[in-house]
């Protein structure tokens, strides 16, 4: 017999979804044979799957040792005795994964703690970081944030075989500043929750071609070709119709199909502008990949810096005076809503917050849009 008795990172999660974690080589089949028979149980008792576990609970798998190493992946002599808060032998997959994330803590520089908690980690991200991988060999902000848990935590080795903490917000690889991350279960849902309920406030620091005169509410719809990893923007009239934008599209009066497109919503403030240039405070009020560049592009205002979306002519100037080679965006502000309970409540009105880098102030100066 195998068992382990859950720990937090388990908790809160329905048993089916923990047995693949824990059980990484077996199929849905197999597991759901196996409650059926009572050769999985919860609690000495016959389980559905769908439960969801709690703090303490015991799982028991009566396996054979050669069935058990053949579906965890783990010794098999091992595996036979029983575990506590989670804390079983390392599979072959997850102490492969360990040379990854130690690569990426020492690898990836300039990467600042701003929070940290026991169920959260915020970070602050240099521009040229990836947040999450785009390809089999990337290291990336996600594979640092598990490297500095082991660096830092005792014993965190073992939570891999069922639990990941991970990041919950992605940046642009070019743009700097915070991304949170979930360092348990809890913390995890709290934040995917949050984000997608659009109940925390995300500013940004960007400095865009053109003068702004005054704050303004961008609606539209946005959609993205996988082709070329860019994002097409339609704003939105007074007359409800959907117009054209300047990425070459040309104008339509077409009404979005559902799926096609997403709402987007975007808060431009204006903090300081001379007639060629704007320093802005940007909140996204949804979330969408690319949404800030394309959106301001839209209007005919890019970021400075942006070769994706922005002007060749400022973009080369750019890059001649200052050595610029990225978008200017930075994530500089989260504020979270107040909550009564559970993992958030000690989130509740905090703000966390995020300096631009020296290089974003030294292109601010330089433009005559003085430190605010």
């Amino acid at each position: 017999m195998q068992s382990v008795t859950i720990g937090k990172n388990q908790a809160g999660q329905r048993l089916d979804k923990f047995l693949h974690k824990y059980l990484p080589l077996a199929g849905s089949g197999f597991l759901y044979k196996m409650l059926r028979k009572k050769n999985i149980t919860l609690n000495g008792k016959k389980a559905q799957g769908s439960e969801i576990l709690a703090l303490n609970d015991e799982v028991c798998c009566f396996f054979s040792k050669e069935t058990f190493e053949k579906f965890s992946g783990r010794p098999a002599e091992e595996g036979c005795q029983e575990q506590k808060n989670g804390e079983y032998p390392l599979s072959g997959r997850t102490k492969l994964l360990l040379k990854d994330y130690s690569a990426a803590f020492e690898r990836l520089q300039g990467i600042r703690v701003l929070y940290e908690d026991d169920d959260f980690v915020f970070l602050d991200k240099p521009a040229g970081v990836l947040t999450q991988k785009a390809a089999a060999g990337d290291l990336s902000v996600n594979e640092w944030l598990i490297g500095y848990l082991l660096k830092n935590t005792p014993g965190f080795a073992k939570e891999l075989e069922t639990f990941r903490p991970g990041v919950c917000n992605r940046l642009d690889r070019n743009t700097s500043g915070i991304v949170l991350c979930g360092k348990s279960l809890e913390g995890l849902q709290y934040l995917g929750k949050c984000i997608k309920e659009h109940r925390m406030r995300k500013l940004y620091r960007t400095i865009c071609v053109g003068k702004i005169e005054g704050p303004m509410t961008l609606e539209g719809f946005l959609h993205k070709e996988d082709a070329d990893n860019r994002v097409t923007v339609r704003q939105w009239s007074a007359s409800g119709k959907t117009m054209g934008t300047p990425s070459g599209r040309g104008p339509s009066s077409k009404e979005p199909s559902k799926g096609e497109y997403s709402p987007i919503c975007t808060v431009c403030r204006p903090l300081k502008a001379t007639h060629d240039y704007t320093l802005a405070e940007v909140e996204l009020v949804t979330g969408k990949s690319h949404q800030i560049r394309a959106h301001l592009a839209s209007i005919g205002h890019p970021l400075i810096g942006d070769a994706k979306y922005g002007r060749e002519s400022v973009n080369r100037r750019m890059r001649e005076e200052y050595g610029l080679r990225n978008q200017l965006l930075h994530a500089c502000e989260v504020q979270f809503p107040e909550e009564e309970s559970g993992a958030g409540s000690r989130l509740g009105g905090m703000t966390v917050s995020s300096p631009c880098p020296e290089a974003f102030l030294q292109v601010q100066a330089g433009l005559g849009l003085d430190r605010i």
